[in-house]
């Protein structure tokens, strides 16, 4: 690789952001020659002497990582080929995700993980740890951390944030190695038929939600503080824990030649289950399902008994053409066979209850686009341009929403349009949907689904993929104020 590109990338990492690589790197450089570094140039040579350079995806990697996505232009590299690129030989799951719980610790949690963990490193070694990966590696070097031993870790996190925990227990359960993320300004495109006159487009970075911990909403049982007996008929009720099921359908892997694999869809569905499994629903994950096994499953779940629940969520994270998903074979499943079966005639114990479908999938092979406003007025500019989106959108097709009452349907994009996603944090709209979601939940106001969504709109639409847009479009019939807050984990454990 070019030494003047690799000095450009070493002038402008920080040490924290070279501390960071050499802790991913540890799986592929020994603990002595990683003692040694001083800087980004040290660690760029050590990987040269292991010909891990010799391309530039694994670099790529390690800054996407880090999120310096600013820097991927200067490796001469093509960036459609990184980012298409689905193997993942030598960057670890495992440090990704001892790096992610880093980058959500607090310094208040970390002091809290350092002095639980006294009796088991020591206090000068504790003493000379900065940072939580500091920790993580005092803690391998004591036998106590090992990508088949995270019992110590976990343990100590439960008490520190349980948030923090999930992301281990996610990583044990099933290979998951990231919570909720902030999404880096390199967003790709969420391919459909492979046609190679497409090219790849990026979008301007999108404003992290501040930091901080979940709030817990510790009345579950009752509707959230501050609402008056005289106004409940108007909310949705939110009072079991289990709140209720969320299924979520991932497909990733395709097994034809028309469709592509989808790489960032795992970032999805781990952000869905851990914000949901926050709000106290029950989560359940399918992966890589045909469109039979959708429909089949999808009635299978129908069939429960919903009398002890209080909602039903249904994600559906995949290919589509306007008004339908596909399954993993390439076949279509209408937006109607999605819902139908939770309609009230084949579901009654969902009768009256929120039923919130979230389907990332284009919805055809057009590009949305945008209109400078032509009023001078701020709020008059953006009613013009909101109504010049959902004018290029088309007709609704009305089949997509049942006629029962009670559904919300969210979709990344609006009909005949495509959607975006990133290969490594997941896509745009699952993304700020989530994250939306989550300030909803944490705000001292009772901000309900529908505010969060409009939100979503606002943010996602707000990014310019070259000369391209996106608009979600939600659907609903609902009948009543949906408000989601966050509940005790213990609490529903304990159910």
């Amino acid at each position: 690789m070019e030494r003047r590109k690799l000095m450009e990338i070493t002038e402008a990492l920080c040490s924290r952001e070279v501390a960071a690589l050499c802790f991913l790197c540890h799986d592929v450089l020994n603990r002595k020659h990683l003692e040694g570094v001083r800087d980004a140039k040290d660690l760029f040579t050590k990987l040269e002497e292991k010909e891990l350079l010799k391309n530039t995806e694994f670099l790529a990697q390690l800054l996407c990582t880090i999120r310096r996505i600013d820097l991927l232009s200067l490796l001469g590299t093509n960036r459609r080929a990184m980012e298409e690129t689905d193997s993942n030989p030598l960057l670890s799951n495992y440090r990704v995700m001892l790096y992610s719980i880093y980058d959500e610790t607090t310094k208040e949690n970390l002091e809290k993980m350092k002095f639980l963990l006294n009796d088991k490193i020591g206090r000068r070694q504790l003493d000379e740890c900065n940072t939580a990966l500091d920790v993580f590696v005092e803690l391998e070097k004591a036998a106590l951390l090992s990508q088949s031993d995270l019992q110590e870790l976990h343990s100590t996190l439960k008490e520190v944030d349980l948030q923090l925990a999930s992301t281990v227990q996610q990583y044990i359960t099933r290979g998951a190695p990231q919570p909720v993320r902030r999404p880096p300004a390199s967003q790709i495109m969420n391919f459909q038929h492979v046609n190679n006159n497409l090219h790849l487009l990026s979008i301007s970075e999108t404003q992290a939600a501040p930091g901080g911990q979940f709030s817990l909403d510790a009345g579950t049982n009752t509707h959230p503080t501050g609402r008056s007996l005289s106004n409940q008929t108007d909310y949705y009720p939110m009072n079991h824990i289990p709140r209720g099921l969320c299924v979520i359908i991932s497909n990733e892997e395709f097994l034809g030649n028309q469709l592509r694999n989808r790489g960032g869809t795992r970032e999805d569905e781990k952000a869905l289950e851990s914000l949901f499994s926050r709000f106290g629903f029950s989560v359940i994950v399918h992966s890589n399902l045909t469109a039979e096994e959708i429909k089949k499953k999808l009635g299978t779940i129908a069939s429960r008994n919903f009398s002890e629940e209080d909602a039903l969520v249904v994600c559906v994270l995949s290919h589509g053409e306007h008004g339908c998903v596909f399954g993993t074979d390439e076949e279509k499943v209408s937006l109607r066979e999605l819902t139908k079966p939770f309609t009230s005639g084949f579901a009654p114990t969902l009768a009256g209850k929120p039923k919130l479908f979230f389907i990332q999938a284009c919805q055809g092979g057009g590009y949305q686009t945008g209109a400078l406003p032509h009023s001078s007025n701020p709020s008059e500019g953006n009613e013009d341009r909101r109504s010049r989106l959902e004018a290029d959108a088309g007709p609704i097709n009305v089949e997509t929403v049942p006629s029962d009452a009670d559904f919300l349907l969210g979709m990344a994009t609006v009909p005949e349009c495509k959607s975006f996603r990133n290969k490594y944090t997941g896509s745009i709209y699952i993304q700020e949907l989530c994250r939306q979601l989550q300030r909803a939940a944490e705000s001292s106001r009772e901000e309900d689904i529908l505010c969060a969504l409009t939100r979503v709109n606002r943010e996602v639409s707000k990014g310019v993929f070259l000369n391209h847009k996106q608009m979600p479009e939600p659907k609903y019939t609902l009948t009543k104020t949906l408000i989601l807050k966050f509940v005790d984990g213990d609490q529903v454990q304990r159910s």
